[in-house]
C-alpha cells in the first residue's frame, strides 16, 4: 500500500493533520493502536484556545461545537478569601470555548470517516523505517494481517508512550524535562456548574480548579501528593477538600453532585529536540508535555499540525522542503513560550513546600498583581487564549 503521508495516531493532533491534509489533496493514512471506543471515551483537556475555535469552523468541523461548546470570556482567581475576574476579551478581544476534547476527537473522526480515507483502529506492532531515505515506510498488523505502508512522509503524533520519538537515533533526541513535586486528583460529576467561567483557586492547603464539561457536568481538580492512592479519596473527602480551597466570602461555592470518575494525575513539563528526522515528523504528545494548569496540551498540538500541513502543502505545490525544514525550529518557538506560560501559571497557583508560608505570601501577592494590573492582565489573557500562529487555513475549506 502507499501513500503521500503516514500518520501514526489518531488522537487530536494526528486526526487534525489528516483533517488539514485532505483539505489541501494530500492523501494519508492514520494508524492507531487503540481501539474507536477508547479514543472517543477517553476524557482529557476542555479548553479550546480562539485559533484553534476559528480553525475548526473555517475547516468545517465546527458545528457541533458553537451549537454545544460554551464560550468563556475570563477566569476567576480565588486567593484570600475573595475570587477576582480577569475579562480575555476585554483585554484581547478573543475568548476561550469549554468543549472536551473527547468530542474534538469525535468531531475529527466522523469528518474523517466522511472523506473514505484510510484510518484503522486496533493496529499493532507499529514500525518505521528508511526515515532518512525519500522512501520512508510504516510497517504494522491488523485484523491478523502484516502491512507495508510505503510514503513520502511519516508524522508521529502518537504520544508521549508511542512508537515514533524511540525511533530516533540515539543520541539524536535531546529531552528536557521538569517533573512537579505534586499532582492534580480530577473529577466528574453530575452538578450542574454554579460559575460560568472557570475558578483557579490558590488555598494555604493546596491549589483546586472549578471548571465544567456541559450544563450538567462539573470538572474539578484539586492539588495532592504525587504518590496519593486514590482509594483515599472517598466522595465525601474529595467534595469537603473542595469546599474549603473554593469557596469564597462572596458566597461562591461549587455545586456537588454524584461522582462518576476520578484519577490521579502527574505534573511535568517535557520537550524533545528536535522535532523531525528525516521524513519522520514529531508532533503533538509524542514531542511535548506541558502541565495542565495553563490548558495547553491540545492546542499545542494543533498548532504543531497546521504548521506541518502547510508545509507539505508547499512541498506538494512544488515549493521544495525549505518550510519541512524550518518544521522543527518553527514549532519549537512557540512550545517553548506555552512551556513558560504552563509553567508560571503551575508554579503560581500550586503549594511548592508544606508549610512554608513565604512562598504562599508571595504567591498572594503574585496574584493581587496580576489580578489588578491591566498590564499583567493582558499578558495573561494574551497567553491563555492562544499566541497568534501565521498559518494560512487549507483553501476551499
Amino acid at each position: 500500500m502507499r501513500t503521500q503521508v503516514a500518520i501514526i495516531g489518531a488522537g487530536p493532533a494526528g486526526l487534525m493533520l489528516g483533517h488539514l491534509l485532505d483539505l489541501y489533496g494530500i492523501d494519508s493514512v492514520i494508524l492507531e493502536n487503540r481501539s474507536k471506543d477508547y479514543v472517543v471515551d477517553r476524557v482529557r483537556a476542555g479548553v479550546l484556545e480562539q485559533p484553534v475555535v476559528d480553525l475548526m469552523v473555517q475547516t468545517g468541523i465546527g458545528t457541533r461545537l458553537m451549537r454545544e461548546g460554551l464560550r468563556h470570556e475570563g477566569v476567576h482567581f480565588a486567593f484570600g478569601g475573595t475570587r477576582r475576574h480577569i475579562n480575555f476579551v476585554e483585554h484581547t478581544g478573543k475568548a476561550i470555548w469549554v468543549y472536551g476534547q473527547n468530542e474534538v476527537v469525535r468531531d475529527l473522526i466522523a469528518a474523517r470517516e466522511a472523506t473514505g480515507q484510510p484510518l484503522h483502529f486496533e493496529v499493532e506492532e507499529v514500525a518505521v523505517h528508511d526515515v532518512e531515505s525519500g522512501h520512508p515506510s510504516v510497517t504494522y498488523c491488523h485484523d491478523g494481517a502484516a502491512h507495508r505502508l510505503e510514503a513520502d512522509f511519516i508524522a508521529g503524533c502518537d504520544g508521549f508512550h508511542g512508537i515514533s520519538r524511540p525511533a530516533f537515533p540515539a543520541g539524536m533526541l535531546r529531552g528536557f524535562e521538569r517533573v512537579y513535586p505534586f499532582a492534580w486528583l480530577g473529577i466528574l460529576a453530575h452538578a450542574a456548574p454554579s460559575s460560568e467561567e472557570l475558578v483557579y483557586s490558590l488555598h494555604e492547603r493546596g491549589f483546586a480548579l472549578f471548571s465544567m464539561r456541559t450544563p450538567q457536568i462539573t470538572r474539578l481538580y484539586l492539588q495532592c501528593a504525587t504518590d496519593d492512592d486514590i482509594a483515599n479519596w472517598p466522595d465525601e473527602r474529595i467534595w469537603s477538600e473542595l469546599q474549603l480551597r473554593l469557596s469564597t466570602s462572596d458566597g461562591w461555592k461549587p455545586n456537588e453532585g454524584e461522582i462518576f470518575q476520578k484519577g490521579i494525575t502527574p505534573m511535568r513539563s517535557f520537550v524533545a529536540e528536535p522535532m523531525q528526522w528525516g521524513r519522520l515528523f514529531l508532533a503533538g504528545d509524542a514531542a511535548h508535555i506541558v502541565p495542565p494548569t495553563g490548558a495547553k496540551g491540545l492546542n499545542l498540538a494543533v498548532a504543531d499540525v497546521r504548521v506541518l500541513a502547510d508545509g507539505l502543502s508547499r512541498y506538494y505545490k512544488g515549493d521544495g522542503e525549505t518550510a519541512l525544514q524550518a518544521y522543527s525550529d518553527t514549532c519549537l518557538g512557540r512550545i517553548w513560550k506555552v512551556q513558560r506560560f504552563s509553567w508560571w501559571m503551575t508554579s503560581m497557583l500550586h503549594r511548592q513546600s508544606e508549610g512554608v508560608d513565604f512562598d504562599l505570601r508571595r504567591q498572594m501577592a503574585e496574584l493581587d498583581y496580576v489580578t489588578s494590573s491591566k498590564a499583567a492582565m493582558t499578558s495573561l489573557a494574551e497567553n491563555y487564549v492562544g499566541l497568534d500562529l501565521n498559518v494560512p487555513v487549507p483553501p476551499g475549506s
